[in-house]
């Protein structure tokens, strides 16, 4: 098991690795990691990602409150999301913020994640529904992102960024450059006219290879209410929650509607 000193090293790596990858700018971001049901290591406020060292790394409690930090350091204002991620999911042990480009440009324009357009993406991430708007350092922001947690293991913050969690800090930050990758790609597919997207058939063959797998989270493979009704799965309806899915109509409006609203940004 790794020691304190080298899991705060990790955190600064991977906050090296969203820095460099430009997933963040300036002091943007936070990361956090669960040591023990009380104990969670963080990012500090004000600080470019691309630049810390272990001291710069805090330790809080459950509740947010700082158990150690270097003088001249606190705890992100955002550790509130962090540890409403924590508390709903006892599976996750890492969670990562940040504002990539692409995957942010679609939470600022109010459009999920939700096509099917490559194989990966559709085992790796299923959809990516966008949390409803919150002010930052709030309650209105972990009150937003709850209602998805028990569905997905990624979902992007409207007019903010993108939220990641997995149960190891590397898993989480793969979650986050999956999900900008799929959103980079799902741009430039609509630049070229528009993607081609999996059918249903292809969809549930893909979800059938996750379940093989065994692989871990939350996923629409796994857990969309749809699916475990017997109807058919609504891997496009970006509507998850915890009362139920959108109809197939509800999803051809929301494609009609987003193809309508990138006709719009592309004038």
């Amino acid at each position: 098991m790794a020691s304190e000193y080298e899991i705060k090293k990790q955190i600064c790596d991977i906050g090296k690795r969203i820095y460099d990858r430009g997933m963040v700018a300036a002091n943007d971001g936070n990361i956090s990691v669960k040591l023990n049901d009380n104990e969670f290591l963080c990012t500090p406020t004000g600080v470019s990602k691309g630049f810390m060292t272990p001291e710069y790394i805090c330790k809080v409690d459950a509740d947010g409150k700082v158990i150690q930090a270097y003088e001249g350091f606190k705890p992100s204002s955002e550790i509130k999301m962090h540890m409403r991620v924590y508390k709903e999911r006892p599976d996750v042990k890492s969670v990562v913020h940040a504002h990539p480009m692409y995957a942010t440009s679609f939470a600022i324009a109010g459009i999920p994640l939700t096509e099917p357009i490559m194989p990966e993406a559709v085992i790796a991430l299923g959809c990516v529904p966008i949390a409803e708007y919150g002010t930052p350092s709030t309650e209105e922001i972990p009150d937003a992102v709850s209602k998805y947690l028990q569905y997905f293991d990624a979902v992007l913050l409207e007019n903010h960024g993108a939220l990641a969690y997995s149960d190891s800090l590397l898993a989480a930050y793969h979650k986050m450059e999956s999900l900008e990758f799929y959103a980079q790609l799902l741009y430039q597919s609509k630049v070229l006219g528009g993607p081609k997207q999996l059918d249903e058939e292809q969809v549930k063959g893909l979800f059938e290879i996750r379940r093989q797998f065994g692989m871990k989270g939350k996923h629409p493979a796994d857990v969309c209410p749809n699916l475990k009704a017997g109807k058919p799965n609504c891997h496009t309806c970006g509507m998850h929650d915890k009362k139920a899915c959108a109809s197939a109509d509800d999803s051809a409006l929301i494609a009609e509607i987003t193809k309508k609203v990138l006709a719009q940004l592309n004038k």
